[in-house]
């Protein structure tokens, strides 16, 4: 592996992980390509609602791009395993750069709906091999003893991404009354990640000459995750608490409903978890790796329970804007500590089969999880289903701490990488 540094960094400081002109590259690549994506959601979104005014057609956006995803992350982990994981991550950027440009020649052509969901369907298979090899480069960019300040700072960006992208797309589109704008300038945005991803001077490492059947190599990628006990408790825990944390689904019925407040207030309320998640990844860069970090991810994910239990029994809306804020930190801490973990222990060679489990755990449990919760809320009631979905996130961490002794007894995050 390739890094280059400068002077010995102190190890608390907040912008170590910065100091290293690759990952400086990548994470503002990936920054500018974020937002344009997150201006995507918004902008494919509108457009959908305005020509058909069904709200089905907007249910359909999330399905025809979760299921290349989760049938093509597996062989793109593969991929990101075999190849050179700059290079994978760069022709899938390509091949989003080109569909977002032919997005923005249907909608300028109101050309058929057909199309754009096969443009989404190309771009879910995209993202499918993208998601594994940018994931993996991470490890390439700095040294072990900084992943915990890098997942940080990837979460950072992440979270920046989730609250800027939106505002740009809805103000493009308020202003042009299109979304083609939103689709160009996200080709724009893929295109200067491109140029961060031709600049990097890292090299994969532990690559092997001769690599075993596709299959095997796959289930290897299985086998590795089930073996490796704090990988895989903190991948579940961070699983079920999506699966279960049903609030950020229901927004729009407890702000109607039970809130009682207009656009603007849901508009707060969706923002809410970001800021807190963004609060929190700041707060972890400045602050040592956690000393108890097994008992903090499972403190972690029981007090995301429990806010989210709060928030379904609140009347008040400020109260639950304050839960709102509570769950996206609380969620930060368990994405810094899991990302933490899958870079640590998982060996060069296998990184984008992980990462590809990973993907198809934590991108499952998303869309599941608002089916979850449509479905407990026509049984229970919306306050019931979220509480529902608060305990079920409390037992779940229950029967973890239980059967995962390694993860109550992991102290440090700064352990040594696994070598192969």
């Amino acid at each position: 592996m390739s890094v280059s540094a400068p002077a010995p960094i102190p190890p608390r400081d907040p912008y170590a992980a910065l100091r290293f002109r690759d990952f400086r590259l990548l994470i503002v690549g990936r920054f500018i390509a974020q937002v344009g994506e997150m201006m995507v959601s918004v902008g494919i979104g509108w457009e959908l609602y305005e020509r058909t005014e069904n709200p089905l057609a907007l249910g359909m956006v999330g399905l025809v791009q979760v299921i290349p995803v989760m049938l093509l992350s597996l062989p793109g982990g593969y991929v990101a395993d075999r190849y050179n994981r700059r290079w994978v991550t760069l022709i899938s950027q390509v091949v989003l750069i080109c569909c977002s440009i032919l997005l923005a020649i249907l909608s300028i052509t109101r050309g058929e709906l057909g199309l754009i969901y096969v443009t989404l369907a190309i771009i879910g298979a995209a993202r499918a091999f993208n998601n594994p090899a940018e994931s993996a480069l991470t490890p390439q960019c700095v040294p072990p003893e900084y992943f915990y300040n890098a997942a940080t700072w990837n979460s950072s960006v992440w979270q920046m991404s989730a609250i800027l992208g939106p505002a740009i797309g809805g103000l493009i589109i308020g202003a042009t009354h299109t979304a083609s704008l939103v689709y160009i300038t996200n080709a724009f945005a893929g295109s200067v990640l491109v140029a961060a991803l031709l600049l990097l001077r890292v090299r994969q490492t532990n690559y092997q000459s001769t690599i075993e059947p596709p299959m095997v190599a796959l289930r290897q990628g299985w086998r590795f995750v089930r073996s490796a006990q704090v990988i895989l408790a903190s991948i579940s825990l961070d699983m079920f608490a999506v699966l279960f944390g049903g609030a950020t689904f229901l927004l729009p019925v407890f702000a109607k409903d039970i809130l009682m407040v207009d656009a603007a207030g849901l508009g707060i309320m969706r923002a809410a978890q970001s800021v807190g998640a963004l609060t929190m990844a700041f707060t972890l860069s400045r602050l040592p790796p956690f000393a108890h970090a097994g008992w903090t991810l499972l403190v972690a994910v029981a007090g995301f329970g429990l806010a989210t239990i709060a928030f379904g029994l609140s009347t008040s809306f400020w109260f639950s804007v304050l839960m709102l804020v509570t769950l996206g930190a609380l969620d930060n801490i368990s994405v810094v500590i899991r990302h933490t973990l899958v870079m640590i222990h998982t060996p060069d060679s296998m990184r984008g089969r992980v990462g590809a489990v990973n993907t198809v755990f934590i991108g499952t449990s998303n869309e599941l999880g608002g089916f979850e919760s449509g479905v407990a809320a026509a049984i229970l009631g919306p306050v019931g289903a979220v509480i529902f979905g608060g305990l079920g996130t409390l037992a779940v961490v229950g029967i973890i701490a239980k059967l995962s002794p390694r993860l109550r007894q992991m102290r440090t995050l700064a352990a040594p990488a696994v070598t192969v």
